[in-house]
């Protein structure tokens, strides 16, 4: 993978190093989860990334109206529109791929468009321009992210990665409901009562 990263306003040591450690984990172990899948290179197939994605996330821990499922969907919905507006080729679909580590979260959109490779730049495009924000908010609310060659194709892989702290794996209030058991009471995490 491409070992640059887009410039961040994060320069306290300890990030560095805890994106350094993220980094090293995403890179070297196996994924907890793993989703992949083809997608037209179309505005409806973005937007079905997007809603798979943030699906997936959901089934994984990371319910919707969360902060981490609805900052990894629009993370999602630029990558994927980028990859439709500027790296379609006709007659070639893009790839999305999100895994789960310990520690963090990637998205990768994988189009066939080898030319135009986006910059990695913190600049803010004029006021009057009708596009070009998208990876801005992609760098403003990613950990790290980067740009790197397609394996083994023609094309590029723009992927982004969301750290996770503690506070986001917060148990639900209600672990499960028991819908054909003997006992339909809900099963209360540890420590929390319920509302009676």
């Amino acid at each position: 993978m491409n070992s640059r990263t887009s410039p961040t306003r994060r320069t306290p040591e300890a990030d560095t190093e805890a994106d350094a450690d993220a980094a090293r984990e995403s890179e070297t172990t196996r994924p907890l989860h793993e989703f992949a899948m083809a997608f037209t290179s179309s505005p409806r197939g973005a937007r079905l990334a997007r809603r798979l994605v943030s699906h997936r996330l959901d089934t994984w821990g990371h319910p919707y109206g969360g902060r981490v499922n609805d900052t990894l969907t629009l993370i999602t919905a630029e990558l994927t529109a980028n990859a439709v507006r500027h790296g379609h080729v006709n007659g070639r679909d893009f790839h999305v791929r999100l895994t789960e580590h310990t520690n963090s979260l990637r998205v990768e959109v994988t189009d066939t468009r080898t030319e135009r490779v986006p910059l990695l730049s913190d600049r803010e495009q004029p006021g009057d321009a009708e596009s070009g924000r998208g990876l801005l908010i992609v760098a403003g609310l990613a950990t790290r992210w980067a740009v790197a060659p397609r394996a083994g194709a023609p094309g590029k892989t723009v992927w982004a990665e969301l750290r996770l702290t503690r506070d986001t794996h917060a148990p639900a209030i209600v672990d499960r409901f028991h819908a054909n058991g003997r006992d339909d009471s809900p099963t209360w995490p540890s420590g929390v009562s319920g509302g009676h």
